[in-house]
């Protein structure tokens, strides 16, 4: 019986000829293009002793190598603390980089703001670290990571190479904590996902909030609860932090991006519901597509498109009448 035919994740994971060897057939051709992704990652500071790497506001391309998040680099007395690591091992290798050019140490330790691809796969080069989050993020990141690889290994292709999912190793309980000498305020919220961390910096009052803020680009619905997600942005509001580092997006000293989600997820679920109830369905829906202000954010119409298939099933088992 012959062995099993190497995927795509098998042969950029091991290396094509690797993969092609052990199943006894030709190597795998690997792409011209490959020797040019790298990822040019520029830190910018915007805050004492913090520095934010800006993902571009689309999907997931070839073009943008998956590099869509946000990534904080917070300097503490022990070395760099990096919150969210991005899409791949490639990415994660180019993080080091940058952040030996900011601190000597570089990244002593990770936190990871929830379990979505883009914000932990990187998280692999630093498995000797500390990498923390919330226990349910943990949980998921090791339940689904296998799944989001494969998906990511088809739609960005080499940028992937040699990518395993790495889940966070230790857990971060919410309350005040020292991160390395450095103190932060750590929520433990939900919404966005069903666990997501969000970290006040005391010395700043600089909020790095993860995926339950976006700024000039569509909020992403894949496993959103939108009455929990708008229950934190006012748990957030309240802090009234000095400025917000959301998930996607720009630096934010305005705390624009809470108020811009929470006006943007009111305004899909009432879209979504009232489509519902008039009849119109999925098609229909999509093809409408956003109205202004909101067709203007970044990742539409493509998102709004992914969030009606997201959310628009649950909200027809909620309001149809059910057939007796």
């Amino acid at each position: 019986m012959s062995a099993p035919r190497p995927t795509r994740r098998d042969a950029l994971r091991l290396g094509a000829s690797a993969a092609a060897m052990a199943c006894g057939i030709a190597a795998l051709p690997r792409p011209a293009a490959a020797a040019r992704n790298a990822y040019d990652l520029t830190p910018r500071q915007v805050a004492d002793g913090i520095w934010m790497i800006e993902g571009a506001r689309e999907y997931f391309s070839v073009q943008n190598g998956g590099a869509i998040v946000n990534v904080a680099l917070i300097e503490t007395p022990t070395g760099l603390l990096l919150v969210d690591a991005g899409p791949s091992r490639r990415y994660g290798v180019a993080l080091a980089e940058v952040a030996r050019g900011i601190h000597p140490l570089g990244v002593t330790q990770v936190a990871i703001t929830h379990h979505h691809p883009d914000h932990f796969f990187g998280a692999q080069v630093f498995a000797d670290r500390p990498i923390r989050a919330l226990g349910p993020t943990a949980l998921m990141a090791a339940q689904n990571g296998d799944s989001y690889a494969d998906a990511l290994y088809r739609l960005l292709g080499d940028w992937m190479r040699g990518t395993e999912p790495t889940p966070p190793n230790s857990v971060l309980a919410p309350g005040p904590v020292d991160l390395g000498g450095r103190r932060f305020q750590a929520l433990a919220l939900s919404g966005h996902t069903a666990a997501d961390l969000a970290l006040l910096d005391e010395r700043t009052g600089v909020l790095i909030a993860g995926d339950l803020a976006f700024l000039d680009r569509a909020p992403t619905t894949p496993d959103a609860d939108i009455p929990a997600w708008r229950k934190a942005l006012a748990q957030l509001s309240a802090l009234r932090p000095a400025a917000v580092l959301p998930g996607h997006g720009p630096f934010d000293p305005a705390r624009a991006s809470l108020s811009q989600t929470d006006a943007y997820l009111e305004w899909l679920d009432a879209r979504l519901r009232r489509a519902v109830e008039t009849g119109l369905d999925m098609p229909e829906l999509i093809a409408a597509g956003p109205p202004p202000p909101h067709a203007g954010l970044g990742a539409m119409p493509d998102e709004f498109a992914r969030s009606v298939a997201h959310l628009y099933p649950g909200l027809e088992r909620e309001i149809l009448p059910r057939a007796n």
